[in-house]
């Protein structure tokens, strides 16, 4: 399981011209499901994600994570983060779980951060996005279950 997390002033998305969900100071989370993911990836993901230290303390230095600044999580399903371009110029997605499991451990990790005490926000599973943000940074850590990166 893979995430991009992007720390946000804002975040929102939209479907069909109507934003569905919307956070202010948080975590942007792009999240890719892959086919040998279990519940043991979203466990880690999950608590790496709530735990995150990437927001600035008094001194400047990041050492808050985003329960510490009372921020949200607008979750994003994006399965493109499976993508493997390393041959040719058409990237392929054969790592990318089928879209029944994928789905269930994306609502999974949103459950499990919403467990951890987060105020979480989400986009709509296999719809077509608008995802709007505006970075605070840029920070933009990658998270990857099997420790790839």
């Amino acid at each position: 399981m893979r995430a991009v997390v992007e720390r946000v002033t804002e975040a929102a998305v939209e479907i069909d011209g109507q934003t569905v969900g919307a956070i202010e100071r948080g975590l942007l989370v792009y999240v890719g499901v892959g086919n040998d993911d279990t519940d043991a990836d979203v466990a880690y993901l999950a608590d790496k994600i709530a735990g995150l230290r990437i927001f600035e303390d008094h001194a400047g230095k990041m050492n808050l994570d985003v329960r510490q600044v009372s921020g949200a999580v607008l979750a994003i399903s994006a399965f493109t983060l499976q993508a493997d371009c390393r041959k040719g110029r058409r990237p392929s997605f054969d790592a990318a779980a089928e879209p029944a499991v994928a789905e269930k451990l994306y609502l999974d990790l949103v459950e499990r951060l919403r467990n951890a005490g987060l105020r979480v926000e989400t986009g709509r599973f296999r719809q077509h996005m608008i995802v709007r943000a505006t970075n605070a940074g840029p920070v933009l850590p990658l998270l990857d279950s099997k420790r790839l990166f």
